[in-house]
C-alpha cells in the first residue's frame, strides 16, 4: 500500500490508519489475543498507521500485536488531560504500556469550542516540551469542532490535525451548534495549506454510514489535504474490504452486510442531552441509572433517526 507524507512531520502513513477503539473495552471488547491479532492481520496487510488514547485502555492490544514483530508503525495517541503533569503522565503511561521509545504522534484529545484550548494550556506545553525532549516526534489536536480546526492552522506548533468530517455532517459542531462538512473541508485545506498534516475521523459516522460504504470513504479522501483516514476495525474481513479499496480493487457498487449492526451509545461521549430519546421513533432509547442515553435492542428498529442529532457523535453502530 502506498505511504504519503503527513504535513511537514516527515512521517509517511497509508491512506487508512487502524482506529483501535474499537476492539477495546468500550466496543466490541475483545480479549486480548483476538484483538491483537485482529490488529496485526491490519500491519500484515501493509496498513502501518494506529490510532489510539488515553481513556481508550487499548494500549495493550498495540504491544501484544507488536510483540516479536517487526512492524514499527506510526502510532498516534492522545489524552484528555488539562494539566503539564496529567499530560506529562500521559504520555510515559503510554511509552510504558506500549514498550515504546518515543511516540510518533500525541495530540490533545477532542478540543472542544469555548475556553477548551485556553484550559488546556499546561497539556499543550507539555507536548511541546516532550517533542524538544524528543519522546514525540509531532503534536496537535482532534477536535470534532470546525472553530476549533480552524484555529488550529495559525498555529505554529501544532503539526497534526485529526479531525470529523463525512459526507453527512455527522457529529460535526461549531460553538455550540452544528458545524457542516463544508465548513470542516474548508478548516481541513487551510491546515494543510499551513503545512500541518491532516488525518480524519468518522468518516462512516461513528458506523451510521457503513451502508455508504464507498460514497462516505470516496468523500473523505477527496478532500483537499487529506492525507490519512482512520477506520476502526474488529474483523479481518473488514480489514480485507477497506485494503481492496484503498488499492483500487474494491468494486464501485460494494456494500457490506449491516444487518447484524446494533446502535449503541458510547458511554464516555453522551452528555444525556436527550436528543435522541425525543427523536427516536420507537421509543427505543431511555435514560439508565446515570442519566445518559442507552438503547433497549428488543424495540430498536435501527433506523438510525438517531445519530443525525446526536451533538457530541456518541451514538455508532457496529
Amino acid at each position: 500500500m502506498e505511504k504519503k507524507l503527513l504535513g511537514n512531520t516527515g512521517l509517511e502513513v497509508t491512506p487508512v490508519g487502524f482506529g483501535v477503539l474499537t476492539v477495546g473495552n468500550t466496543q466490541l471488547d475483545l480479549p486480548l489475543a483476538e484483538g491483537a491479532e485482529v490488529l496485526r492481520y491490519g500491519l500484515e496487510k501493509g496498513i502501518n498507521f494506529l490510532d489510539t488514547a488515553q481513556y481508550y485502555e487499548t494500549y495493550p492490544y498495540i504491544r501484544e500485536a507488536l510483540k516479536g514483530t517487526d512492524f514499527h508503525p506510526v502510532i498516534c495517541s492522545k489524552s484528555l488531560d488539562l494539566t503539564y503533569s496529567q499530560m506529562e503522565y500521559a504520555i510515559q503511561e503510554a511509552l510504558r504500556e506500549m514498550e515504546l521509545e518515543t511516540i510518533d504522534i500525541f495530540l490533545l484529545h477532542e478540543v472542544r469550542s469555548g475556553s477548551d484550548w485556553d484550559d488546556r494550556a499546561g497539556a499543550w506545553r507539555c507536548l511541546q516540551d516532550a517533542k524538544a525532549a524528543g519522546l514525540v516526534k509531532a503534536i496537535g489536536v482532534s477536535t470534532h469542532h470546525v472553530d476549533v480546526a480552524m484555529r488550529i492552522a495559525s498555529v505554529p506548533e501544532a503539526d497534526v490535525l485529526f479531525p470529523l468530517i463525512n459526507f453527512k455532517s455527522l457529529g460535526i459542531r461549531k460553538g455550540d451548534g452544528p458545524g457542516t462538512k463544508e465548513e470542516m473541508a474548508e478548516a481541513i485545506k487551510a491546515n494543510a495549506m499551513a503545512g500541518k498534516g491532516v488525518f480524519a475521523m468518522k468518516a462512516f459516522g461513528g458506523g451510521n454510514l457503513t451502508g455508504s460504504y464507498v460514497e462516505a470513504l470516496d468523500y473523505v479522501k477527496n478532500l483537499e489535504g487529506v492525507v490519512s483516514i482512520m477506520i476502526g476495525f474488529g474483523k479481518k474481513e473488514e480489514i480485507d474490504r477497506i485494503v481492496e479499496y484503498a488499492e483500487g480493487r474494491l468494486a464501485e457498487d460494494y456494500v457490506p452486510d449491516i444487518s447484524k449492526k446494533k446502535i449503541h451509545i458510547d458511554q464516555g461521549d453522551c452528555e444525556g442531552c436527550g436528543a435522541c430519546i425525543q427523536r427516536c421513533p420507537n421509543r427505543a432509547i431511555f435514560r439508565n441509572e446515570n442519566g445518559l442515553a442507552q438503547v433497549d435492542h428488543s424495540v430498536c428498529l435501527t433506523c438510525g433517526y438517531c445519530a443525525p442529532v446526536c451533538p457530541v457523535r456518541a451514538i455508532i453502530l457496529f
